[in-house]
């Protein structure tokens, strides 16, 4: 008999909680650097770093300060975008766009 599975690696569930909690941590992160305004949100939309892929869009804009829910929808309303979509399954077109229309330094 061949043995498939192995005993000295953690159950399944505690890699994918593990693993959550690294990207949550990561995202908190992230997003306290936008709100300093150390990190641009249209950076973040265009190098599309590992803790902002399964981000929405949404969650990033609002980050910044002084951006809440309603000037989030009226800017992508502009663009057409969904503010549900997220960073990482955006196309080439959609982050040059929603990149021009965020604010720069």
């Amino acid at each position: 008999m061949t043995q498939t599975a192995s005993t000295a690696t953690a159950p399944q569930h505690l890699r994918a909680l593990e693993r959550a909690n690294t990207v949550r941590l990561a995202r908190a992160e992230l997003k306290r650097r936008v709100a300093s305004g150390d990190t641009l949100a249209a950076e973040v939309v265009i190098d599309s770093p590992w803790e902002a892929q399964s981000m929405t869009i949404f969650d990033l804009i609002t980050s910044q300060r002084r951006w809440g829910r309603a000037r989030c929808r009226r800017l992508l309303q502009g663009i057409p975008i969904s503010e549900q979509k997220t960073i990482g399954s955006m196309t080439a077109r959609q982050r040059q766009a929603l990149a021009a229309a965020l604010p720069s330094r």
